[in-house]
């Protein structure tokens, strides 16, 4: 008999809250939120919607956009919220100022953040932004996990040697605090890993996993 995560039936019945475009328009600040980050065109939208097993990120070929806080229902008690892209060059100026402000009071202000998942494309790592989200989150002490998107891009032999040197250059510059793992939407590669760092910060953990039968 094969043990079931618990915060898998509620990624299922996940659905949207709601946009904001400011901080005093996210939910009320309490229970648990997990916060989902990347460069645009990492692949978070697409790991968002394979660990909810539902549409509920907007994918695009288009890079940058996700211009929102977007935050979605697990149940009354816990969020996913999905952050706006950066990095893309052809976002206006003053798009990319208003985002970085409201982003900033979001991650440094936000009491019910719990965690923050962080995407990288595992063809091109380790980019300024995800340099300076490394920071951030060792500088506030905020739980971080990173997900090495696309890992399907290359082979498992490739895939793992670029997780093992993006892990010794995280455990170099910022300690050991900092969790990673590869991932791929298409192939559902790494979700079990992924459940479980969201059911921690949830405080799923302890309550027991549910026995599925084979």
């Amino acid at each position: 008999m094969q043990l079931k995560n618990p915060i898998l039936g509620l990624c299922q019945q996940s659905t949207f809250m709601l946009s904001a475009a400011k901080v005093d328009q996210c939910p009320d600040d309490e229970g648990f939120e997990v916060a989902f980050a990347g460069r645009s065109n990492a692949g978070k939208s697409s790991a968002l919607n394979t660990l909810t097993h539902a549409s509920l990120a907007r994918t695009s070929k288009t890079p940058g956009r996700t211009q929102l806080l977007n935050f979605f229902k697990l149940d009354d008690d816990r969020r996913l919220v999905d952050l706006p892209g950066y990095g893309y060059a052809k976002v206006p100026i003053p798009l990319k100022l208003h985002w970085q402000r409201h982003l900033e009071a979001y991650l440094g202000g936000r009491e019910s953040l719990k965690g923050l998942i962080l995407m990288m494309d595992i063809r091109h790592p380790m980019t300024d932004f995800d340099l300076l989200m490394l920071d951030w989150a060792v500088a506030s002490g905020m739980p971080m996990h990173i997900l090495l998107t696309k890992a399907d891009k290359l082979t498992y032999g490739a895939a793992k040697n670029v997780l093992l040197k993006v892990q010794a250059d995280i455990r170099k510059g910022w300690g050991d605090a900092i969790s990673i793992q590869l991932f791929s939407a298409p192939k559902r590669l790494g979700l079990e890993d992924a459940y479980t760092v969201l059911a921690g910060w949830m405080e799923l953990a302890d309550k027991g996993a549910e026995p599925v039968a084979q």
